[in-house]
């Protein structure tokens, strides 16, 4: 019997295991839920001692719940804040260890349910059809329907769903024309990869499909799909050929891209076969598609081996982001991009320690999560703070060596969860082998509690500058009173490269003056552009100058994108400066974001 590693589930997964999932749902646009069945096939992990399985759930509506096809006596207990509400279910006879039982559950979401966002015709951009998505990241697959919702049980999934609009899901499309069922369709998937419960994912709407590569295509809007498409298919198979020989082969058929409509909360979500995007990296100008090379990295660590809880998050984060920065480095053809992508992430990670203070338990690598939400705790320490104990280890050991472990790791626990220990053991075991004999001493120096549960900033290493120097130049430029800029002082650079000029703008002690921060605007057209990542930086340039003529066109983006990245930021920084501007905007928009975002920002504002 093993043990439950996970506080932010009510499951005894201890004593069952999901092995299979059978998801058979209509989408309902009209009533705005899921409704059907679920059926889950457990291993019973003891012999014949557990008489009951618990699973997770959360504002769900249960009508009834058969085992191995008979009613059967079930329960579901009090909600316990985020955790939700257990449900109970009678096993009488209990089960031999390694036997199989199936729970039919009929149920339907509710207006409750946090993992499901429903855009009316007006949120889309053509306006013709609504559209519905999902998100379960972190613990919101149990307001879909009752399971094991922890990342330390995976299950294989068959989706059978019934739309009036095109389905897309994270399982390979079964072969064929989906078949009709009145006026609407049945959309069939499997994903015989197993996965964790919060990589389950539905979406419907207007969708329409472009290859963007040799396993790929782009699945967005009708309207966006030429743009996606241009945007994304030049590096999609440069980014997955050069994964393949960093890890080994892609395990999981297709890999896919749906690009959302804009209240979608996050850069991607890496659910298996179709990548769930912002629109945001659609930007005309190539420079945002690292979102796919890190939600691509997704498909070896995080996807096909799993931290056994939000609590050990780092081991998805900090390697995705390690791989997702070779990835890029390789596709550019030169290291300092590597480095150059860790020193904006830096920025990123000196923001989040600030935030919390550098003492605080949530910028510490491994976070006790008993009695914490884990979207509470969300930010980029797990990503930037285990890329650098990632990459520290990478140099220690050296490059070469350090690439002959990354196959042994990913090979050895692929289609399983693990813990920070486990990691841990499993370098030891790889560097333990003869031919690294020369390594010991180095080996033993590393200070693995230190690293895991030390607070605040990670030892900072020395950064190959050459990319971000001549940012840093411009910006000092822009302290001398007789400086004139001119459209040419960026011309050459990458998106990115702007993006440490502005972030390094924004660090100054002093800020911008008024008339300052209108000729940036001005001269770097930083507000008609459609990086949403650069007129965001230059937003919060222009209201720490406190620069009134910026915050209408603040507010008009707050309506546009739905994106936490710069969603919370914005709202924090317009706060600050006309706080009856921020409440008004948010309410105006309220229903434009999703559940998550929605409730983050609320935190934010202080309503």
């Amino acid at each position: 019997m093993g043990k439950i590693r996970d506080p932010n589930t009510l499951s005894n997964y201890d004593a069952w295991r999901t092995k299979h999932t059978t998801a058979n749902f209509k989408i309902d646009f009209t009533d705005k839920c899921l409704r059907g069945s679920v059926i889950l096939e457990l291993e019973s992990q003891t012999d014949k001692t557990s008489k009951e399985i618990i699973l997770d759930s959360s504002h769900l509506s249960v009508d009834s719940i058969k085992l191995n096809s008979a009613p059967s006596q079930w329960d579901i207990k009090a909600r316990t804040e985020f955790n939700g509400s257990p449900v109970h279910i009678a096993i009488p006879d209990g089960a031999a260890k390694g036997e199989v039982v199936k729970l039919e559950i009929a149920l339907a979401t509710t207006g409750e349910c946090t993992a499901l966002q429903w855009l009316t015709p007006a949120q889309t951009s053509n306006g013709k059809a609504p559209f519905m998505f999902s998100q379960c990241q972190a613990i919101h697959a149990r307001s879909l329907f009752p399971c094991q919702d922890t990342p330390d049980v995976k299950s294989t999934y068959d989706f059978n769903i019934t739309s009036p609009h095109v389905v897309v899901a994270s399982g390979v499309p079964v072969l064929g024309e989906a078949e009709s069922v009145g006026a609407e369709k049945l959309y069939k998937f499997q994903q015989k990869v197993p996965i964790p419960s919060y990589l389950f994912a539905l979406a419907s709407g207007d969708i329409v499909t472009a290859p963007i590569g040799k396993r790929s295509v782009v699945a967005t809007g009708p309207n966006e799909l030429k743009e996606s498409q241009w945007e994304l298919q030049e590096d999609m198979d440069k980014f997955m050929d050069h994964a393949e020989k960093i890890v080994f082969p892609y395990k999981w058929g297709e890999y896919n891209v749906l690009v959302l409509p804009p209240s979608f909360p996050y850069g991607g979500m890496e659910n298996p076969i179709f990548t769930f995007a912002t629109p945001t990296i659609i930007s005309g100008d190539r420079q945002n598609v690292d979102v796919i090379a890190h939600e691509l990295s997704h498909s070896w660590s995080g996807n096909l081996v799993t931290s056994c809880s939000w609590e050990h998050f780092w081991l998805n984060e900090g390697w995705t982001t390690y791989l997702e920065r070779r990835l890029v480095s390789a596709v550019h053809g030169d290291s300092a991009h590597f480095d150059f992508s860790a020193i904006i992430g830096w920025k990123a990670l000196e923001e989040s320690v600030d935030g919390f203070g550098k003492d605080h338990e949530f910028t510490k690598l491994l976070i006790g999560h008993k009695g914490i939400d884990p979207d509470d705790a969300f930010s980029t320490v797990p990503y930037e703070k285990g890329f650098h104990f990632i990459w520290s280890l990478d140099r220690l050991v050296g490059r070469e060596n350090f690439d002959k472990f990354i196959p042994f790791y990913f090979g050895k626990w692929a289609t399983k969860s693990l813990d920070s220990y486990e990691f841990k053991d499993t370098f030891l075991e790889f560097f333990n082998q003869p031919e690294y004999a020369s390594l010991k001493e180095k080996i033993a120096s590393i200070d693995w509690e230190g690293r895991f549960y030390s607070p605040g900033l990670p030892p900072k290493p020395e950064f190959d500058t050459s990319l971000v120097d001549v940012c840093y130049d411009l910006a000092k430029k822009w302290e001398q009173k007789d400086f004139t800029p001119s459209p040419s002082d960026i011309a050459p650079w990458t998106g990115n490269q702007v993006l440490v000029f502005l972030n390094s703008l924004q660090d100054r002690k002093e800020p911008l003056t008024v008339e300052q921060s209108q000729t940036l605007g001005k001269v770097y057209n930083l507000v008609e552009g459609k990086n949403v990542e650069l007129k965001t930086a230059y937003y919060q340039i222009a209201m720490r100058a406190k620069d009134s003529s910026v915050y209408q066109g603040v507010a008009t983006l707050l309506g546009q994108v739905g994106r936490m990245k710069f969603v919370r930021p914005l709202y924090k920084s317009l706060n600050t400066v006309d706080h009856d501007l921020a409440v008004e905007t948010f309410k105006k928009n309220r229903n434009f974001y999703h559940p998550i975002c929605r409730q983050m920002a609320e935190k934010d504002l202080g309503l």
